[in-house]
């Protein structure tokens, strides 16, 4: 569980903190649970064929829509219905 802890962090760090200036604890906090969010449920994972963490069911058809995460740092794309 180490070396998952690992590349975790460090696509935390290298994704997210590199880029956002972190004023507080709570900023933190706030920054890292949306992080976490998206790395979860919107991010793909090579290891899982492209797929995320957490299953969603996503339409085949429909104009994408493109939706900012951390201030516009990365986007969530899903279609709209």
């Amino acid at each position: 569980m180490n070396a998952v802890c690992e590349r975790f962090l460090g696509s935390l760090r290298r994704e997210c903190l590199d880029h956002a200036l972190v004023l507080d604890s709570r900023h933190f906090q706030r920054v890292v649970s949306e992080y976490v969010r998206y790395h979860n449920a919107a991010r793909p994972h090579q290891g899982l064929d492209q797929q995320t963490p957490v299953p969603a069911k996503r339409p085949a058809e429909g104009n994408i829509v493109a939706f900012p995460v951390l201030g516009g740092l990365h986007h969530e794309y899903q279609r709209a219905a």
